[in-house]
């Protein structure tokens, strides 16, 4: 890896220890704060709606402006976010703060896209998976160190932790190097042609794969320790290792075929959902949770994919909508999840492992196979020697 990627990779790995601090134990801090599991459900919708929102007109401006100012921008918003949240003392401020948080995830269309072109001889899979492997690498250890400090001295002091963590990723990503904006040239209007049926139908399968494999996760924190009867520093350690699996399943399914490895992650994450329904027992609980990080590695590749689909000018505005389609299932799980689980906390789990089955096979057959020009040109329209191929060497 180039410089800029080795200091994306480090700042990425700061903020992913100190969103793993708190990130996991939102539901349970909400309870905390007076909420019920309905109400939890519609706030985490909401958290989705407030990401949803913001990736489209985040990759537009990526594209228009660049995509380090896009960058900037959501490190210093989430670290504003983080403050309100360290120092809400009721449920409305923790929400407006959490709100904030969810809108900065719009940092992931410039973040994908900064790293696409910034990836030299990397495939832009492999690029994209090892940048989430180094998020999560530090992740390994917030959900634990999140949980010890939850059970000794509160969860709100977990905020005040990532606050100064996030303070040391912000620092670290100003120091990358800005990349050229790239321009279509007249001569390939049709080329850039952003939305045809391939995209349109990918996105679709996106949406669905993403809705499915989200649905068990927002009410599995109060699903272990209300029912289950699971501490805050074993639910943390759970979940830090799920941050494990994120990064074994990144390094190893990221050398595959995008769309070979969309349908594994989403298996493991089936896998996970059988699992919760059906065990019981530390053992089983560890597996569980190191499969769960078949999610991430799931959603990062199929973000990838839209690289086969776009023109590279409109990359960011490409990844923003696949991303809003990620989001989308954001929203809607967690109001699906926190419903069910009013009526019966297991309920979410075989559902979902039915819906991942359907959505192995919608994702495989609409995944674009790889092309040597590097992104789809609509039938009819041909190809053009001057497009950038997709294994280029160009970088920042």
């Amino acid at each position: 890896m180039n410089r800029n990627l080795i200091l994306v990779a480090a700042a990425m790995c700061a903020w992913g220890f100190g969103e793993g601090t708190f990130l996991y134990f939102n539901p349970i801090y909400m309870e905390q704060l007076g909420a019920d599991s309905i109400a939890i459900g519609a706030i985490l919708g909401g958290f989705g709606l407030a990401m949803t929102i913001s990736h489209v007109p985040a990759g537009l401006l990526a594209d228009r402006f660049g995509r380090k100012p896009l960058m900037i921008a959501a490190w210093v918003l989430g670290l504003a976010a983080t403050w309100i949240m360290a120092l809400a003392e009721s449920l409305p401020f923790f929400v407006a703060g959490l709100l904030v948080y969810g809108v900065t995830l719009f940092v992931i269309s410039p973040l994908f896209s900064y790293v696409t072109a910034a990836r030299g001889n990397l495939s832009t899979g492999r690029a994209i998976t090892l940048i989430s492997a180094s998020y999560n690498l530090g992740a390994l250890f917030g959900p634990f160190l999140g949980g010890l400090i939850g059970d000794r001295l509160g969860l709100r002091q977990t905020y005040y932790l990532a606050s100064w963590v996030f303070a040391f990723s912000t620092i670290v990503i100003l120091l990358v190097k800005p990349q050229p904006v790239e321009r279509i040239e007249a001569s390939e209007t049709g080329n850039g042609r952003l939305f045809h049926r391939a995209y349109v139908l990918y996105l679709g399968a996106v949406f669905l794969a993403m809705f499915a494999a989200y649905l068990p996760q927002p009410l599995t924190p109060n699903f272990l320790q209300n029912v289950q009867g699971l501490s805050l520093s074993r639910i943390g350690t759970l979940f830090s290792v799920t941050s494990l699996g994120i990064v074994v399943l990144n390094l190893a399914i990221g050398y595959l075929p995008a769309r070979i490895g969309l349908v594994l992650g989403q298996a493991a994450v089936g896998a996970f959902a059988v699992l919760l329904w059906q065990r019981t027992g530390t053992a089983f609980y560890l597996l569980a949770f190191f499969l769960l990080g078949g999610y991430k590695t799931a959603r990062a590749l199929s973000t990838a994919q839209v690289r086969e689909l776009v023109h590279p000018a409109r990359m960011g505005l490409g990844y923003g909508i696949s991303e809003t389609l990620n989001a989308a299932g954001m929203v809607i799980a967690p109001l699906l999840a926190g419903w069910m689980y009013s009526r019966s906390p297991a309920s979410i789990y075989p559902l979902s492992a039915a819906l991942i089955l359907v959505s192995l096979f919608v994702t495989y057959f609409l995944s674009p196979k790889p092309s040597s020009e590097g992104y789809f040109t609509p039938p009819g329209q041909g190809r053009r020697s001057e497009i950038l191929p997709a294994n280029s060497s160009r970088t920042d």
